[in-house]
């Protein structure tokens, strides 16, 4: 019997300035394994979302397994899958994406690799609606990517050992639709200029490690200020994380996850962030994250 492991990295989208275009894959992972069987399809999972995530065809993992099956013109008899998830779901983690890209890659593993790189990047990109937390997700690191003409165009850049991400994670969850829907169809020329002097900063500070500019470069106008009413405390916790030494700070993806990025002080940085949405009345956790620079990994026993 055929069989193949993923291990696919939980991202963080946007960094602040970076709205559908900025990721980063972080060291928190899913691992997923397909067999080919005779017959049927049998999904188990285990670990985060676990009481949450559908069992059978609308899986986001088995949804994408059979788009990559369509394209390469293969599919197996029967699919077993085994999920094993320690990415917490409606986060701002990523979760979705990494779905997405763990069928994607265990399918066109276990057809014989006939879909390259780009191409699985177009099935994902599909599946997710944007490609800012797929991309990361398949090719690890820091990325800006978009689409152009129907192609996905993209930049992965590694990230220096020396910065770690602190996930300030609270219990609720914060649905993509819902916070997508209070952002407005248009906005003024003076706020897409400030993000886009602050995506530059943002990019340059992280591959030159001058840190210093994380703190402008992950500053927002264009989506931040109107999500900030879904996440009680949001301004508080990213700022209470730089006064602790954080050097930037940031909604993670569509929330309700903060994400700081810090070189020192990482205990201290998380524990300032859970206290500022604990004021607000608001329970979580913080974990202290490196940057994932590989992405995707199809696993040898």
């Amino acid at each position: 019997m055929s069989s193949v492991r993923v291990r696919v990295p939980a991202t963080t989208g946007n960094l602040g300035s970076g709205y559908d275009c900025a990721g980063m894959a972080l060291g928190l992972y899913n691992t997923i394994e397909f067999a080919e069987t005779e017959s049927g399809l049998d999904v188990t999972m285990e670990g985060e979302g676990a009481d949450a995530v559908p069992l059978d065809e609308g899986n986001l993992c088995i949804v994408s397994a059979r788009a990559v099956f369509d394209a390469a013109d293969w599919r197996p008899p029967g699919l077993l899958a085994r999920m094993r998830h320690a990415i917490p779901v409606s986060r701002g983690l990523g979760s979705s994406g990494v779905a997405i890209v763990a069928g994607a890659v265990a399918a066109n593993e276990l057809a014989g690799r006939p879909l390259d790189k780009s191409e699985l990047l177009r099935i994902c990109s599909e599946l997710e609606g944007h490609p800012d937390n797929v991309v990361p997700s398949l090719l690890g690191g820091l990325s800006v990517s978009g689409e152009r003409s129907g192609a996905i165009v993209y930049q992965t850049f590694r990230v220096p050992d020396d910065i770690k991400a602190i996930v300030a994670i609270p219990e609720f969850t914060l649905d993509t639709k819902v916070a997508r829907g209070v952002l407005p169809e248009s906005v003024s020329m003076e706020d897409a200029v400030y993000n886009l002097c602050s995506v530059g900063l943002l990019i340059g500070g992280m591959i030159t490690g001058n840190y210093a500019l994380l703190r402008e470069g992950m500053a927002d106008r264009l989506h931040q200020p109107y999500r900030q009413h879904l996440v009680p405390g949001l301004a508080e916790v990213t700022g209470d994380a730089l006064d602790a030494g954080a050097h930037g700070a940031a909604l993670s993806g569509a929330g309700p996850t903060a994400i700081a990025l810090a070189t020192e002080d990482h205990e201290g940085i998380g524990q300032a962030m859970v206290e500022a949405f604990a004021r607000h009345g608001v329970s979580g956790q913080f974990r202290i994250l490196p940057i994932d620079n590989d992405g995707c990994q199809v696993l040898q026993d």
